[in-house]
């Protein structure tokens, strides 16, 4: 067993001194507070529970930097996706591998200790299934591996190019399955998956654009008791395109006709009726917000106001990967607010810390949104643990929920000092323990990529 002392830790109770955790098998088997450091424990200021990124699209990682510059019309989400599909159709498997890799390693050091990988990338660039049908899912299995993060692998479903079941476009041709194939491909990333210790499967009905309502009947079968994720009314467009097919909005559409329930995952949810946003957060799924991205797009604000308010779970991806950051994100998320609404500290309850609010409500729905289970630093929870660092001048002099607000308002990544993810310590000093061989490799990918 592994022990590490925290002179503050932020536990399900609150804060706590003089904490000393206990790490074995992957789990923190021991918690024990106001308990002085033993010889060979590993000592530390000040200690929170990791965060999972409940979405993220690793590939994409590759394209920051990409599709910044303004087309001859008014550049829109629909733009940017016909530039992803162009990318998306010249990426190997290799390439995927070195991406996921140092994608993964720089969450960690952002404070992501798990991720859900929405992995639509299934084929090779002609649209032909690989040898392994799983052979990308087996590269984001490695990735993770290499890295250290904890994983929820979400194989995505992907039929359609709009609602009604029209059909798709060539650009989405290495995303494409039939029911009967997509069963098979869940099968061998089940098997990938085993291999990895604490990783899980679940499915994921790309959206209501990409799935016919059977086929989404069938999703929800296969995916047994596992996380079930799907984008969802991200776009005003898509809202449109809904009433014009069925007469209904997307996710009234949903909540209407299937049980939607905390196993379920809506990303992004950003255009909803009052009613649809009261709904989502009675039905207890988890909304997944990715901030950054969502700006990064022009998507829109998620109605987080009305949704806190009655009582909404959420969590927080990095989606596009445009930026890494837990801190960023969160930060995003009640900046929009702020912006909507021009008040301040709006997700924080009436004298409460606004940075603990965003930090403990992301652990909550995280974990509940990649397959539940205990969460944060109790027993029985993965050993998953970020330190703070405490020793940077400009922020030495704060504690506890002070020192919370600072990370997600002003420090960001920075203050991210070591990070355990199910007990391995895998950033020491803020960097990653492989940092240079996976940079070089990633280096390496974009030559072939951008030759």
């Amino acid at each position: 067993m592994e022990f590490v002392h925290l002179r503050r830790a932020l536990l399900p109770a609150g804060w706590a001194g003089d904490v000393r955790l206990g790490f074995a098998d992957g789990l923190i088997a021991s918690v024990e507070v106001g308990m002085p450091p033993l010889q060979g424990d590993r000592r530390h200021a000040a200690g929170v529970p990791g965060i999972a990124n409940v979405h993220s699209h690793a590939f994409q990682r590759a394209m920051a930097g990409l599709a910044e510059r303004r087309g001859p019309a008014n550049d829109t989400f629909w733009t940017w996706r016909e530039t992803m599909y162009r990318f998306a159709l010249s990426i190997g498997p290799e390439e995927t591998q070195a991406v996921a890799a140092l994608l993964y390693a720089e969450m960690l050091e952002a404070g992501f200790t798990a991720v859900g990988e929405f992995h639509y990338l299934h084929h090779a660039p002609d649209g032909a299934p690989y040898d392994d049908i799983a052979e990308l899912g087996e590269r984001i299995v490695a990735a993770a591996a290499h890295t250290g993060i904890g994983l929820t692998l979400l194989p995505v479903f992907y039929a359609h190019g709009n609602f009604g079941g029209a059909a798709p476009n060539d650009g989405q041709r290495r995303f494409l399955n039939d029911i009967p194939r997509f069963a098979r491909l869940l099968d061998a990333s089940k098997a990938a998956v085993a291999r990895l210790p604490g990783a899980r499967i679940g499915v994921a009905p790309h959206s209501l654009r990409a799935a016919t309502a059977g086929e989404l009947s069938d999703l929800v079968a296969l995916a047994g008791d596992g996380p079930i994720h799907m984008h969802i009314a991200e776009q005003r467009k898509e809202i449109e395109d809904s009433l014009a097919w069925s007469g209904e909005r997307p996710v009234a559409w949903l909540l209407k006709r299937f049980a939607v329930g905390p196993r379920w995952c809506l990303i992004h949810a950003t255009h909803m009726t009052p009613d649809e946003t009261i709904g989502l957060a009675h039905c207890g799924a988890v909304a997944g917000l990715c901030p950054i991205t969502e700006a990064n797009l022009g998507d829109g604000t998620f109605p987080a106001t009305l949704y806190r308010g009655a009582i909404g779970r959420f969590g927080v991806g990095t989606d596009s990967n445009v930026q890494i950051g837990a801190a960023a994100e969160l930060r995003q998320l009640e900046y929009a607010q702020r912006l909507t609404h021009r008040e301040r500290n709006v997700i924080a309850e009436t004298g409460g810390s606004t940075g603990r609010a965003l930090i403990e409500a992301a652990v909550a729905g995280g974990v509940q949104a990649l397959g539940g289970g205990p969460h944060g630093l109790a027993v029985g929870a993965p050993a998953d643990l970020v330190t703070l660092d405490t020793g940077n001048p400009l922020y030495a002099h704060l504690e506890d929920d002070r020192l919370l607000d600072a990370w997600v308002f002003s420090a960001g990544n920075a203050l991210v000092e070591s990070v355990w993810a199910r007990g391995v310590k895998v950033v020491d000093g803020g960097r990653h323990r492989d940092r240079p061989a996976l940079a070089e490799r990633f280096g390496r990918a974009m030559a072939r990529l951008l030759a």
